[in-house]
């Protein structure tokens, strides 16, 4: 089968396509027939070796995938051979065939493509699990998403207006503003041009927001938390721009509000059932059409380098997928 492999750490170019042996299925596992595999920016960090979590080289990246069960290992009974399926695993999914634990995957319903169920598993799951059960964004609230024309971002767009919430979108550019307004954004700051702690400081009536969701960290995590709101909730999701901030912790204090961490990952590990939950929820939100993954582009293995360099140069609007 042809793979994507990672033999050396560095830019994305250092990607190699290679043929390997079609993978058997462990007990607990499947094998799927992969058809959708989404590009996140763990996988350039994989890649790069700078994750926290690095899997020894070489290795095939890709943590996120949708395809057709075509095994079952000993002991699977929750799944059948011919069912579609998506997940997220530690790496592997950039192949025509990977083996997965069932116990990590998920049905997809009719209606849903395989390209919008890779699109949206961990985003989308990341951003859900962040918003509902880390911080209880309610109807009403303001919520503010730093980076939110990338994959995250917008997908905390979206599921922030599906539950309610007012969403300022921030991003580095005035068309990126834009194309977060097509999908639900109320407001836009530039933070490339605006100072974004006045900004959001205005456009919240001088009382801040109540949730900041940051998967950027960088220069604009500390005025971010400045303009957060009295008992505001700050997310903290990654840390795209490359720096992870220091944070003078009598802001935490001054505004008596909560630094939350949001560790997706650990999380499914953690709860598989209320992990479980969330994907249903999310999927009958898309079937309802209350949310829709944006795939920027589509690309076949051979072209894995060029999509993860577009997640480098910040040319992502979405989502980039893999097809076999």
């Amino acid at each position: 089968m042809r793979a994507v492999e990672c033999a050396e750490n560095g830019a994305p170019q250092v990607l190699r396509l290679v043929d390997r042996a079609v993978p058997t299925p462990g007990k607990g596992e499947v094998r799927i027939a992969m058809e959708a595999a989404s590009v996140n920016f763990p996988d350039v960090l994989m890649v790069a070796g700078k994750y926290q979590m690095q899997p020894p080289l070489p290795f095939v990246p890709g943590i996120e995938l949708a395809g057709t069960v075509s095994a079952l290992g000993d002991g699977v009974t929750q799944l059948q051979v011919g069912q579609r399926v998506v997940g997220g695993i530690p790496f592997g999914a950039f192949a025509e065939h990977v083996c997965a634990p069932a116990m990590v995957l998920a049905p997809v319903p009719d209606g849903v493509s395989s390209a919008d169920a890779a699109a949206m598993f961990v985003t989308y799951g990341t951003s859900l699990y962040a918003l509902q059960d880390r911080a209880s964004l309610a109807s009403g609230e303001t919520l503010v998403v730093l980076g939110a024309s990338g994959g995250v971002g917008l997908a905390a767009v979206q599921l922030g207006k599906a539950m309610g919430a007012r969403v300022i979108a921030c991003a580095s550019s005035a068309d990126k503003l834009a194309f977060c307004a097509e999908h639900g954004a109320d407001e836009g700051i530039d933070y490339g041009t605006e100072d974004l702690k006045k900004r959001i400081r205005q456009l919240t009536g001088g009382q801040g927001a109540d949730v900041v969701y940051d998967a950027v960290g960088g220069p604009a995590a500390e005025a971010a938390l400045r303009a957060t709101a009295w008992e505001g909730r700050y997310l903290v999701v990654g840390f795209a721009a490359g720096e992870i901030p220091k944070i003078p912790l009598n802001l935490v204090l001054l505004r008596s509000c909560q630094v939350v961490g949001v560790f997706w990952g650990s999380f499914v590990a953690r709860n598989p059932e209320r992990h479980q939950q969330l994907v249903e929820q999310l999927f009958q939100w898309v079937q309802q059409g209350r949310i829709r993954p944006h795939v920027h582009g589509t690309y076949p293995l051979e072209e894995a380098a060029t999509a993860l360099q577009l997640l480098v140069d910040r040319q992502v609007r979405g989502k980039v997928l893999l097809e076999a």
